[in-house]
């Protein structure tokens, strides 16, 4: 297991379900609030490894989750693990809001294309790669940056390049149709609405097209939707030539986020998807 110390107290409580989400206060970025957008909810946090860089730090672009409605990407469970694993070893880590409901699935995504191609745009300011950077999402952000993937060959004009790849932490949202067509939370209801046209839209399997990035999709083997949903979704984007690994893990829809950098077992298994997209992610040069 991972040295504990006493800065992880409150990831671990939140792990264990003692404290609330709003009561964990995250690592302190490297600056703060940056504005990739006209909105005020579309700004993004950058966390920049101690050292100097050799060369370009590789990036983690992470989005949280919270149902489509809430959430914050200065949250504990979004950033705190995770920084703590992959500053120190020379990849940066970038954290970003988007505009939340009423602002529907479609026009969230919109705002994680704009982000990313943000960062693309001003990573040099930053000592951060342009080429090296892999998406990230929970939960509701899981399924954005899926959506995204899915569908960004098809995205036509879009100022946003290529990225390394994509992982999708725990999404019970890869085929949003079967999901509205059967019973289901009520949160799916205020995301995607009544509209079966809407519902393929925002669909990941439905959006899936040649070109996608490689996507890793962890999933929880403690609820009935996620797991079968990822196979399905790899089945399809192998069909047409695409990579899609899938990962269970007997660990609840919060601990894949918190524990994610934490966890020894389960974070090297995203290490080696990661190293495997590029080398960079695989060599600790933050501490050299």
């Amino acid at each position: 297991m991972a040295s504990f110390h006493l800065r992880h107290l409150p990831v671990f409580l939140l792990i264990a379900g003692w404290l609330p989400i709003s009561a964990a206060q995250a690592t302190t970025p490297t600056q703060a609030d940056i504005a990739y957008g006209a909105d005020p909810a579309t700004q993004l946090d950058i966390y920049l490894p101690a050292r100097a860089a050799q060369q370009p730090w590789p990036a983690i672009v992470m989005v949280h989750g919270g149902g489509w409605r809430r959430g914050s990407k200065s949250a504990a469970s979004v950033v705190d693990n995770k920084a703590d694993h992959w500053l120190p070893r020379g990849v940066a880590l970038i954290s970003i809001d988007y505009r939340l409901l009423p602002t529907d699935p479609l026009q969230q995504t919109a705002d994680v294309a704009a982000a990313l191609a943000f960062i693309q745009h001003n990573a040099a300011q930053w000592h951060i790669d342009p080429q090296r950077l892999v998406l990230m999402g929970h939960s509701a952000g899981a399924h954005l940056v899926a959506l995204l993937s899915a569908k960004v060959a098809t995205m036509g004009d879009s100022e946003l390049q290529p990225w390394l790849g994509t992982v999708a932490l725990d999404s019970a949202a890869f085929d949003v149709p079967a999901i509205m067509q059967t019973r289901h939370l009520r949160l799916y209801d205020n995301a995607f609405g009544k509209d079966p046209a809407f519902w393929q839209a925002v669909s990941p399997l439905h959006q899936l097209t040649q070109g996608m990035p490689p996507l890793l999709a962890v999933c929880s083997s403690k609820r009935d939707t996620p797991c079968p949903q990822a196979r399905a979704f790899a089945s399809k984007a192998r069909e047409l030539g695409g990579r899609v690994e899938v990962i269970p893990l007997d660990m609840t829809h919060r601990e894949i986020n918190s524990a994610l950098g934490f966890d020894p077992a389960y974070t090297a298994q995203v290490d080696n998807f990661l190293a495997s997209l590029d080398p960079a992610f695989a060599t600790p040069r933050g501490t050299q």
